[in-house]
């Protein structure tokens, strides 16, 4: 199975990455506010989906998401912007 790491930008501004096999189902449910969408979505209305990036493994996906999250909003905006996201494939490090 191939998971993508995605970002999606609320309404407000502020940008959610998560990681999925099916973005455009992820994101549908993201989108309906319902039980199975992110806390942080429920409460900040997703705008739209803003990156895609096909990662691999679940477990590789799981350190990329995990290190997207790390990064500053500036670093977060400038991939979103390039669309570019360049990824150790060992240990999911994201490289400038």
């Amino acid at each position: 199975m191939t998971w993508y790491l995605y970002v999606v930008r609320t309404v407000g501004g502020s940008l959610y990455a998560g990681i999925s096999t099916d973005v455009g189902r992820r994101y549908r449910e993201h989108a309906s506010g319902s039980r199975k969408a992110a806390r942080f979505l429920r409460a900040n209305k997703p705008g739209e989906l803003v990156f895609i990036r096909r990662i691999g493994s679940h477990s590789l996906a799981l350190k990329a998401e995990y290190r997207f999250k790390q990064l500053s909003k500036r670093d977060k905006e400038t991939i979103v912007r390039l669309g570019k996201l360049r990824l150790d494939r060992q240990t999911g490090e994201i490289r400038n």
